[in-house]
């Protein structure tokens, strides 16, 4: 009896070629090429040969433009990323949210880790304080929802916790386009919550 093959796992793979693409958007190879050769689908020709790739931002890309299921490339894991000055608010999240384990908690305390870590982590949701000490959050949360590579990335921002705060953190979640903001105390059942019904767990 042949022994069957394992399903490819197409969750941490950044490079695809065109059989590939075929396999995870569920269509032919010949389709792929089609919209490849068309630019309805990016990617480049490896120099000196027939070869195309593909990269996975570009697939994904497509895979929304067209309404095609993006399971296969995103699994069903939901990629949190905590980003806040104090490290016991960190710690505290990432302990609330580690009772749902379809969520994956990633923490950076300054703006400056926070985009390194968004561009390698590629978040489903961003928890987003503020008052970061390296530069402005809501100037985070603009250059996410201009990135159109993130653009169904969710943020939440940290209610304030200084005199006139709260109301500036409202302020700047609607001018920036975030989609809530935590509230205090951080934590707990409410805030696992308010974390499923945005990422639709």
């Amino acid at each position: 009896m042949a022994e069957r093959q394992a399903r490819p796992n197409w969750v941490e793979k950044q490079l695809f070629t065109t059989g590939e693409a075929a396999e995870v958007c569920r269509v032919s190879q010949q389709t792929i090429i089609r919209c490849f050769d068309s630019g309805r689908l990016e990617g480049y020709r490896v120099p000196g040969s027939r070869f195309r790739k593909i990269p996975r931002d570009a697939l994904l890309r497509f895979m929304r433009a067209n309404a095609i299921a993006t399971d296969l490339l995103e699994g069903t894991t939901v990629r949190v990323l905590v980003v806040h000055n104090d490290r016991s608010i960190l710690d505290r999240i990432s302990e609330a949210l580690a009772i749902e384990d379809r969520l994956e908690v990633t923490t950076a305390s300054t703006g400056y880790d926070a985009g390194v870590l968004t561009e390698r982590v590629k978040p489903h949701l961003i928890m987003l304080d503020t008052f970061l000490p390296d530069v402005n959050g809501s100037l985070v949360c603009d250059r996410i929802k201009d990135n159109p590579d993130l653009r169904d990335t969710k943020v939440l921002f940290f209610d304030g916790d200084r005199g006139g705060a709260k109301n500036k953190v409202d302020a700047y979640a609607a001018e920036s386009g975030a989609d809530g903001v935590v509230r205090k105390p951080y934590g707990g059942r409410k805030l696992v919550n308010q974390v499923r019904a945005l990422v639709q767990l």
